[in-house]
């Protein structure tokens, strides 16, 4: 499908259109994590973390663009079924599929050369606390990638109408989850101002709009969408309010407190 092939992603159009739309949940994760590699230097046989994998799409095309490692993360999908998808890719021996919370990672610290995120920051990286807690996984000098919708200018009090109003589908763009979207500037503060990462960086996708507008018409065209479409709040945006940031920082060798530990208490002796 011609709306599927882009110049922009070049890696991404040469997979399987079938496999992304029938695999998607939201927007298209596979051109995100391409973006997002542009800037992230992956290298073969790094530990990778794919944090909020979804259908596991973005660990199989980093596992077979890169020759990582990748731990599959997701709360909501069962591992069995990522797992299955792995191996159908040919990537058995690189993606390792598993079910967690992203405030409970059964994983030792330091023990990823790279955390990337897909869609899914936003839902729990807007806690201050929470890249603390996340960057104590990193090897000191780690890489910490993510992309997500984002805001591209703030909006103040007022939902602009045009994403709020119903559409031809009946469909309202702007639901509760959408305060987790936030500007650049908002994300690179808020990063900048947590010591267990440096060399913060925050980027708009060009065209962010339109790409995700894109690939709903996709959707809608082909009757694979999960969800109603949000292509017509989309095209009457026209980037002005929403599209995607890429962020990316590096692991200092900052201590963090998991705070997020029940057992923390026990461990400093107050829980007597």
């Amino acid at each position: 499908m011609k709306l599927l092939i882009k110049k922009e992603f070049p890696r991404s159009s040469r997979y399987d259109t079938d496999w992304i739309l029938d695999n998607q949940m939201g927007p298209n994760a596979v051109w995100l994590a391409e973006w997002l590699c542009k800037t992230l230097p992956l290298e073969p046989g790094m530990r990778v973390l794919d944090l909020g994998c979804g259908r596991a799409m973005t660990s199989i095309f980093l596992a077979k663009e890169f020759d990582v490692q990748v731990w599959a993360t997701d709360l909501w999908i069962t591992p069995d079924h990522n797992w299955q998808r792995a191996v159908r890719a040919g990537v058995a021996d690189k993606v390792f599929p598993l079910r967690s919370e992203a405030h409970a990672l059964p994983f030792p610290a330091e023990f990823f050369d790279a955390v990337v995120s897909i869609d899914a920051y936003q839902y729990f990286g807007t806690d201050v606390l929470y890249l603390g807690y996340l960057s104590r996984f990193l090897a000191p000098g780690g890489m910490l990638g993510v992309v997500m919708p984002a805001l591209m200018q703030e909006m103040g009090n007022v939902i602009p109408e045009h994403l709020t109003r119903p559409q031809t589908n009946g469909k309202v763009f702007w639901e509760d989850g959408c305060r987790s979207f936030k500007t650049p500037g908002w994300w690179q503060e808020l990063w900048e101002g947590d010591s267990s990462v440096t060399d913060v960086r925050m980027e708009i996708l060009p065209d962010g709009w339109r790409h995700w507008r894109d690939f709903e018409t996709a959707l809608e065209m082909t009757g694979k969408s999960i969800f109603p479409s949000d292509a017509q709040a989309l095209d009457l945006d026209q980037g002005r309010y929403i599209g995607f940031v890429r962020g990316t920082a590096r692991r200092t060798r900052t201590e963090s407190m998991n705070l997020y530990d029940p057992g923390i208490a026990a461990r400093v002796g107050v829980d007597q």
